[in-house]
């Protein structure tokens, strides 16, 4: 059998991103021209103004009453009196299934048709793993354990179920995919993203984009793709949300733009802006970035979204702006279109008065509403702004959730298992212990029915925890479960100590609640003490030990990790996450996950696996600098595959041509399994001090006992390009180094 896999330019190489220049003239319809020629400035500016749901329900925002109630006053002054363009959110504190999403829905665009031009609003949803806000969807693992699961088809196939759900609810834009390249394990929203890699995540994100939009955005299972945060959101200098970044402009280019422009290339309609600060400025007030780099650069002209109150936050948090006024000026001259104001209407009555008096443009606040009608009626809103629920009979079907699972199976990483251990036999008994253990946030985390997911427990109640997982696959009798501890407090330590001399092996939870954004900040990448402390003790009973590390980042687990017969890592599997554990250990499943992102060793060594030369090298006989707990790529299978027969089509190509690698994989074990093949390449000598690899290509292929394949990638020598000394992608001649699993060879560009 023979894999070929071609993998063409996806925005990492040479994307004609130095062009200068007006933007090209916008290529809006008869309809849009026509709307725009007929529209106030108040009516132009409310198509701007994004407003969260709570704004038109009974009570106050944050506070409203529930069960929900729209608010026939409050609705007049949103949609006919302001003309607001779109709304997000949820109710707070509650959780709509698709019927009441259809009232909300149609409460709103009815209200619309009472109005002079009949503009739909557009409503947009955070469905970063799933349905996050529609209660009976379906709900997949996390960004981050997607991306360990190499699995771009798997990733496509889970986006095209979410815009297939949403639709079915009325709600046609998705606040996803984050593109956010994560350099520091320890901030907040690591798990939001596809890992520390530039190539994962632009082929990861190409694929949600290819699901969400489909070939037809106006078709009934299409939803709107809304890439965030634009961009560098994933590098603040103190690993803490919201908090500055500095980035120099040519390593700005090389990993915070390509993901980019390989989704703008796959049709991304709207993009959100990073909340945070680049070198000093604020994103959402940066001119270089929003306008000469994204538009006139890399060519997008579709929606720029603020983020939640990001440009009130120019005023009152960065303290760029004298005055909230100034501050709505600063960010449309910046490019901003559409503001997530969203719990006022400040931003509309100063953009108004800002055109009138003259300081903004009319032209100016036209390209911004061209952009947003252009977004609706891609859509097909103008026409139908939502379907009969009927038409969507696989909702929440036992299909997608079988989706779901398979999803949370390839996206937990096997990183251990002395001599063997698991899987394990099913007539075992077990003590399942640990604060993860029976817990429903910590395999789902933020953007679980509610937003820091604290609501997994209550809504969520009909997925099995990793406790009830393990009994459901084993039976009650042979499961003793306690606690030990908490998340950060010793509990009935001492009754798991006593329960664990009365079986056989340990299933120890550890691990992450469910967070994000400024919830998640945390000082120390330590586990918690008392989870040690549990772990450690533990280890003391002579019991084989089995540690789930249920988790949004990589906790360190230096301590813990010697006295453990085996480690799983699930970064939020999703609901299925419980079913997926248990079918791993006891050996249903075969664990075919790989880390998308390097695994550190200590609280302060967070070099990612393509570091520089420099950063891996013996200091003073004090031991190599860069020495992770587990690197950026591992991950253990039940099977064992053979790597032989590594080819190059020709050793020395031109920087026009494409490399042509093959590799035999074989797999020499007793089980069918899933393998990973993976092209890494090293560029030997460069004018800018090059990374030890750098990840090219990857593709996941099933094979059983004894069964081999030949993979073959063709890859661009274009790829391998890197921004250089004048900020621009240069190839240099010269020689390179491919690594696909042991196996070495060098080729020459010319």
């Amino acid at each position: 059998m023979t894999l070929k896999v071609r993998i063409l330019p996806c925005g990492l190489l040479i994307p004609l991103i130095f062009l200068t220049g007006a933007i090209s003239a916008q290529p809006w319809s008869e309809r849009v021209q026509d709307l725009i020629k007929n529209m106030s400035i108040e009516e132009k500016v409310g198509q701007m103004t994004q407003l969260t749901v709570d704004m038109l329900c009974e009570g106050e925002p944050y506070a409203i009453t529930v069960p929900f109630k729209i608010s026939e006053e409050k609705l007049e002054k949103a949609v006919i009196q302001y003309g607001v363009g779109s709304i997000l959110n949820v109710p707070t504190g509650t959780y709509p299934g698709v019927e009441a999403w259809h009232q909300i829905l149609t409460t709103i665009q009815d209200k619309v048709q009472e109005s002079a031009n009949k503009i739909p609003v557009l409503y947009g949803l955070d469905h970063v793993h799933g349905l996050s806000y529609i209660r009976g969807g379906t709900l997949f693992p996390q960004p981050l354990g997607l991306a360990c699961s190499w699995n771009t088809s798997l990733a496509r196939e889970m986006a095209e179920i979410t815009a297939y759900e949403s639709r079915a609810a009325g709600v046609p834009w998705s606040f996803s995919p984050a593109m956010d390249i994560c350099r520091n394990p320890v901030w907040p929203r690591l798990w939001e993203s596809y890992g520390e890699d530039v190539y994962i995540n632009t082929v990861m994100g190409k694929a949600t984009i290819e699901g969400f939009q489909g070939r037809d955005l106006s078709n009934k299972t299409s939803i709107a793709a809304c890439l965030k945060h634009f961009t560098g959101y994933g590098l603040p200098l103190s690993g803490k949300d919201r908090t500055p970044a500095w980035i120099p402009e040519r390593y700005l280019r090389e990993y915070f733009l390509p993901q980019y422009q390989a989704s703008i290339d796959a049709g991304a309609l709207t993009i959100m802006v990073n909340s945070g600060e680049i070198n000093g400025i604020p994103t959402h007030a940066d001119k270089q970035l929003l306008t000469d780099i994204l538009r006139h650069e890399m060519h997008f002209e579709g929606l720029l979204v603020t983020d939640w109150q990001d440009i009130h936050y120019l005023y009152d948090r960065h303290k760029i702006a004298h005055s909230l006024k100034d501050a709505v000026r600063i960010a449309i001259e910046a490019g901003i279109d559409m503001s997530m104001t969203p719990v006022s209407y400040d931003f509309a009555d100063l953009l108004v008065e800002l055109v009138k008096e003259g300081t903004i443009s009319e032209s100016r606040i036209d390209l911004s509403v061209g952009r947003i009608l252009m977004v609706k009626e891609k859509l097909g809103l103008f026409e139908t702004t939502h379907f009969p629920v009927t038409d969507y009979p696989e909702f929440g079907s036992e299909r997608n959730q079988e989706i779901s699972l398979q999803g949370a199976v390839e996206s937990i990483v096997l990183l251990k298992n002395k001599n063997d251990i698991l899987p394990i036999s099913k007539d075992v008994k077990v003590l399942v212990t640990g604060p993860t253990a029976n817990t429903q946030r910590s395999l789902n985390g933020g953007w679980s029915t509610t937003w820091q997911g604290e609501g997994a427990d209550q809504y969520l109640a009909e997925f099995p925890t990793i406790l009830r997982g393990v009994e459901d696959l084993i039976g009650r009798d042979l499961v003793q479960y306690a606690e030990g501890a908490s998340i950060d407090e010793i509990t009935d330590m001492d009754l798991a100590l006593q329960k664990a001399n009365e079986v056989d092996y340990i299933i120890l939870c550890l691990g992450e609640l469910s967070y994000t954004e400024d919830a998640g900040n945390i000082n120390d990448l330590n586990l918690p003490d008392a989870q040690l402390e549990l772990a450690s003790e533990l280890a003391k009973t002579g019991k084989p030990m089995i540690v789930i590390l249920a988790e949004g980042r990589p906790r360190i687990i230096r301590q813990l990790a010697p006295n453990s017969a085996a480690i799983l890592c699930a970064f939020y599997p999703g609901p299925q996450g419980g079913n997926a554990l248990a079918k791993l250990i006891f050996g249903d499943e075969n664990p075919s996950g790989k880390l998308a992102i390097t695994y550190p060793q200590y609280a302060n060594s967070y070099t990612p696996y393509d570091h520089k030369y420099t950063e891996d090298r013996d200091v003073m006989n004090s031991g190599l600098s860069f020495n992770p707990q587990f690197e950026f790529g591992f991950g253990l299978s039940y099977t064992s595959f053979e790597y032989s027969n590594l080819q190059l089509h020709n050793s020395e190509v031109s920087a026009v041509e494409n490399l042509q690698v093959s590799v035999d994989v074989k797999n020499v074990g007793e089980r069918e399994g899933k393998e990973v093949v993976s092209l890494f390449i090293s560029d030997l000598v460069a004018s800018i001090t090059p990374p030890v690899k750098r990840l090219r290509a990857f593709e996941k292929i099933i094979l059983k006992p004894g069964e081999s394949t030949q993979v073959i990638f063709e890859l661009p020598v274009q790829d391998l390009a890197f921004v250089g000394p004048e900020n621009r992608w240069v190839i240099e001649p010269g020689d390179f180094e491919l690594h696909v699993g042991p196996l070495r060879q060098k080729f020459r560009v010319k």
